[in-house]
């Protein structure tokens, strides 16, 4: 019952606060595309609508359900990967649950508006951007970050040790 508790409370808890956050913008961030300094021009705060996907990156005149299904499809996968997760991998249930609510959260951005996701978040210095995102992308990130981690490190372990060669006469000495 644990992992379904630490699954669904990371799961929920993400869904919401990037759902408020992005609201939260909408309603005060407006005009679209005008930034708000927080910490001078290397934290702004700036509403922008994405219909495309990470890095508005597109899949052409139907990206948007492109990627309601490709949302889907992730999900599809990740609760393969959670079922398959032991109780006791805490780390692992977290990044699951991180991916999930992110996905989720932009999923019903894009179910809702063709507008796209609301985005927000804009760094960098100057002329010089990052890409403009919200919090469900920041969760995503996150979430395949550490269950990358998580999967090299295991992997790394599990690795079967190649035996050395035992030391042996020459292939062209007579025996």
């Amino acid at each position: 019952m644990q992992r379904a508790n630490r699954f669904w409370t990371i799961f929920l808890a993400t869904i919401l606060a990037d759902v408020a956050s992005k609201r939260f913008a909408v309603a005060t961030l407006s005009p679209p595309y005008f930034p708000h300094d927080i910490i001078d021009d290397v934290l702004r705060f700036t509403l922008a609508y994405n219909p495309d996907g990470a890095m508005s990156f597109s899949l052409g005149p139907s990206s948007r359900w492109w990627f309601v299904l490709l949302s889907f499809g992730t999900l599809f996968v990740l609760a393969y990967m959670y079922r398959q997760t032991p109780r006791a991998d805490r780390f692992q249930i977290a990044s699951i649950a991180l991916i999930c609510g992110g996905a989720v959260g932009n999923l019903l951005d894009r179910i809702r508006s063709a507008r796209g996701v609301v985005d927000f978040i804009d760094i960098g210095i100057g002329t010089h951007r990052f890409w403009t995102f919200n919090l469900a992308d920041m969760a995503v990130t996150l979430g395949t970050a550490m269950l990358t981690w998580i999967l090299c490190v295991r992997a790394a372990k599990e690795e079967p040790k190649v035996p050395t060669l035992a030391r042996s006469t020459a292939l062209d000495e007579p025996t």
